[in-house]
């Protein structure tokens, strides 16, 4: 008896909320500012552009909005969707990253690590090239398809010969499938001139130009997703302690990590049709939470579901300040910004506590 109990290893505990009083307390602070971002950026949002508004009449068209007024309509119909959009986006691909990350126990993984991108891409070129998709509204659809077909891919071929789908042999598998589906994302627009000038708009990433409607679209994909991540906060403490510890613990790796691939698939995949491929939200979203409150995600995850989409909106902002009266796409806008945020994150200490 005694020596079963000397060879049993000793579960680790997971620090209660209330023993991590400071890490609750940065938390409450990084919601707050967070917030406090969203809020004003969403104001600014829908009074700068080519056409200038102003607050006041910002606030008159939400209150009080009346169809004959140009700048009540500007507003309602072109600005209000597009901070809707972004807010959406934002946390979706905040989310993905969140969890690709985890999972994959890499700090520079995104939602291009395992081909989502790349998938997305792929069917929408298809469906421009061969079935006359030319529509946000279409590519949603088929771009999701995409991001799905090759997540299923990358697992399958992850997982083959009865090897554990561990994130090394995951990431190699991304990276592969992406490698490949990109030389054939190239022929077709090589291919294709019409299909080329229609894709490149999609894929600098833009949130212009879409509508109610495309939200809507990809809404109910994207609270599944989160829904699924939400519950995956203790797996995934336990995952980051290695797959022996955690089972230790009575926790499921590879169910884990099948949880969140789809939730990936979800996110990123709603996320990328909607507005296209935009980088570096899913990369830094989660760096800058974590520096803040630390690794646990129980505080790491909803955290990010108010930094990122606050980071978005935020870069989507400044590109139209940037070259007023004109507008950088936000996918570039978003590099601009995040690039050398992302580098300073990089070269810090805090990265190597993921």
């Amino acid at each position: 008896m005694t020596a079963d109990v000397a060879t049993t290893p000793r579960p680790p505990r997971q620090a209660p909320l209330s023993r991590s009083a400071g890490a609750v307390r940065r938390f409450g602070l990084l919601v707050a500012a967070s917030l406090a971002v969203i809020a004003v950026g969403t104001l600014l949002g829908l009074a700068i552009g080519s056409h200038q508004v102003g607050l006041r009449t910002v606030v008159e068209a939400l209150v009080a909005y009346d169809p004959g007024v140009d700048d009540h309509r500007i507003v309602v119909l072109s600005r209000l969707p597009r901070t809707v959009l972004a807010l959406v986006v934002g946390l979706a691909l905040g989310m993905a990253g969140t969890l690709m990350q985890s999972v994959t126990r890499n700090p520079l993984a995104d939602p291009g690590l395992l081909g989502i991108n790349a998938g997305a891409s792929a069917a929408v070129v298809v469906a421009i090239a061969y079935l006359g998709v030319t529509t946000v509204q279409g590519y949603v659809w088929f771009a999701f398809a995409g991001a799905a077909a090759a997540a299923v891919v990358v697992y399958a071929i992850g997982s083959a010969h009865r090897s554990a789908a561990t994130p090394v042999r995951m990431a190699l598998a991304g990276a592969a499938v992406s490698v490949a589906v990109a030389a054939v994302t190239n022929a077709v627009l090589l291919s294709d001139e019409r299909a080329f000038n229609s894709f490149r708009y999609w894929a600098v990433g833009s949130l212009q130009g879409r509508g109610l409607d495309v939200t809507t679209a990809v809404l109910p994909f994207v609270v599944v997703g989160l829904a699924i991540a939400l519950l995956l906060a203790r797996p995934l403490n336990a995952v980051a302690l290695g797959d022996d510890v955690s089972r230790a613990v009575g926790a499921t790796p590879g169910l884990a990590r099948l949880g969140s691939a789809l939730a990936v698939v979800l996110l990123a995949g709603a996320a990328t049709a909607a507005a296209g491929p935009i980088g570096f939200v899913g990369l830094a979203a989660p760096h800058i939470v974590r520096g803040v409150v630390g690794p646990d995600h129980r505080l790491l995850l909803p955290g990010v579901l108010v930094v990122a989409p606050a980071f978005l909106l935020l870069a989507d902002v400044l590109g139209r300040v940037a070259v007023a009266p004109g507008e950088l796409q936000t996918g570039i806008a978003v590099a601009i910004l995040g690039g050398p945020l992302f580098v300073a994150l990089v070269r810090s200490r805090r990265v190597a506590a993921l």
